[in-house]
């Protein structure tokens, strides 16, 4: 039976409404209100106890002073202590915050996201107080970036889990500064994190149930209603009449035609450049006709986490009504092989009508960018583009998992992008783009080549790109192959996808709006 467009629709609706994922609820108070039996206290000084743990220390007649000593407990950042049936509580978690590093706003979503580990909140249900005490930290809003950071770990993607249950989280930050913290968070980060959620959402899903229209029907709904928002899909025709020429080419090996969805965020004035953010969103990569081993395959699901990443940030900035002007461009297509794919040596015309010889079919994610990446320009004007995808190997040869690359034409809007990494908590680092790599693109039977010009891997990927972005403007191109899927655990990420770019990109928007002031 052959299903129309609308009835495939709902049925995509209908497999992401039964999701189940891990959820939380969170308030904030100057004083404990909630029952709880669980609760969580801060350690700094082992030997002088303050604070809460100090008030638990004197109705229990210092026991809990002897089970630190006991346990061997000193206190250091990030260490987490149990202990059971003590003041009233049945479980007590104890979380040091002994450091000479000064808590910035990372370092306190590290703290939250360890709390939400050490309670196993993503698995079992969990509701707990946790009192947190007068941080020196810069002025930075404690209890709302520790719950933010709690939210972010707070994660379970188990949607085809055979024994899944709802799990919730129940969470009441009892401080000083809860008026303000309840602020921040309900009305901007609780919205970031849901961002990074979308992104890890999307990039989990297998292939088969995240092809281009899924991905645009799957984010599409998540705008509705929200304000300032104007959502346009192209189509093949719509590709066709801009000639884009690579994008097209990508994806004509797949039963699922190729998609750009372009979500536009108005929060400033209307003449205002926007900044553009465009984000690599391929599907499924089999590599094509140049066809990948099987070992690691099955990853190339996430192949589409820069379009989720910018998908989630768009999220996150129209929710809280940021006073700013964004675009998200997001080139999706399925990289497969078939009897129309294009061929190594085939060549491609680009919207920009630079000519382009494929020489890897899997050197694809540069191709969607490179006809984007100019559309964007053409469309929008912007003041900076920004372009984030899982784009090469070399990336995380060169950078691990610590580091995402960072490459631009001008050093020091590179150390710009470091800053934002350090004040984000996803750290970037400068890959060079030298005239040389340019030179090792040029094709001898078209304008370019896609691949095949030595070992610099991430800066080739990065002057196919550039060869389409404009010289007069700022760009910031992010390799993120390194750091979007994790093998392990990390503070504010379980294993999988970590939604990595959200956070990033939301705060390079923070750091422009700041600058301009």
């Amino acid at each position: 039976m052959k299903m129309t467009a609308k009835v495939m629709i709902l049925l995509i609706s209908a497999v992401f409404a039964l999701s189940v994922n891990a959820k939380v609820s969170i308030s904030f108070s100057q004083s404990a209100t909630l029952e709880a039996k669980t609760g969580v206290v801060f350690v700094d000084d082992t030997a002088s106890l303050s604070g809460e743990a100090a008030n638990i220390d004197s109705k229990s007649e210092g026991r809990l002073s002897q089970l630190i000593a006991l346990n061997d407990f000193t206190g250091d950042f990030g260490k987490t202590l149990h202990v059971q049936l003590i003041a009233g509580f049945d479980n007590l978690l104890l979380v040091g915050v002994n450091t000479d590093e000064a808590l910035s706003a990372a370092k306190l979503q590290n703290l939250g996201g360890i709390i939400a580990s050490a309670l196993d909140s993503s698995k079992t249900d969990t509701a707990a107080t946790i009192y947190v005490p007068n941080i020196d930290a810069d002025g930075t809003l404690v209890s709302a970036h520790i719950a933010y950071g709690f939210d972010l770990k707070h994660y379970n993607f188990n949607r085809y889990k055979a024994d899944k249950k709802d799990v919730t989280a129940t969470l009441q930050f009892v401080s000083a500064d809860a008026s303000d913290s309840r602020s921040l968070y309900e009305g901007d980060l609780q919205y970031l994190a849901d961002g990074v959620h979308l992104t890890r959402d999307l990039a989990s899903e297998p292939g088969k149930s995240i092809y281009p229209q899924a991905f645009v029907e799957r984010v599409r709904p998540l705008f509705k209603g929200v304000k300032n928002i104007d959502i346009d899909v192209l189509d093949v025709r719509d590709m066709q009449k801009n000639n884009m020429g690579a994008l097209l080419g990508v994806g004509q090996g797949s039963i699922h035609d190729p998609r750009m969805l372009v979500i536009s965020y108005s929060g400033a004035n209307k003449g205002d450049a926007p900044i553009v953010l465009a984000g690599k969103g391929i599907t499924f990569d089999t590599g094509g006709i140049s066809l990948k081993g099987n070992n690691g395959m099955w990853a190339m699901k996430s192949d589409l986490a820069g379009a989720a990443a910018v998908a989630g940030t768009l999220y996150a900035i129209a929710k809280r009504g940021e006073n700013v002007n964004v675009v998200g461009v997001m080139p999706l297509a399925e990289n497969m092989p078939a009897e129309d794919a294009i061929r190594p040596g085939d060549v491609l015309n680009t919207m920009q009508g630079t000519s382009i010889e494929i020489i890897s079919t899997d050197a694809e994610g540069r191709l969607i960018l490179a006809d984007a990446v100019y559309y964007a320009q053409e469309t929008f004007n912007p003041k900076l583009l920004l372009n984030i995808a899982t784009l090469t190997g070399s990336a995380g040869r060169a950078l691990s998992d610590e580091y995402a690359a960072v490459i631009t034409r001008d050093f020091s809007l590179s150390e710009q992008m470091m800053q934002i990494g350090e004040q984000s908590g996803e750290l970037v680092w400068p890959l060079p783009l030298h005239p040389n790599h340019f030179e090792q693109i040029e094709s001898d039977i078209a304008d370019i080549k896609n691949s095949g010009a030595g070992n610099p891997g991430a800066s080739i990927g990065a002057a196919v790109v550039g060869t389409f972005v404009k010289d007069d403007l700022p760009w910031v191109h992010l390799d993120i192959a390194g750091v979007d899927w994790l093998s392990a655990d990390i503070d504010v990420a379980p294993k999988g996808s970590q939604g990595w770019g959200v956070r990033f990109m939301d705060q390079l928007v923070r750091s422009q709006i700041a600058s301009e002031k």
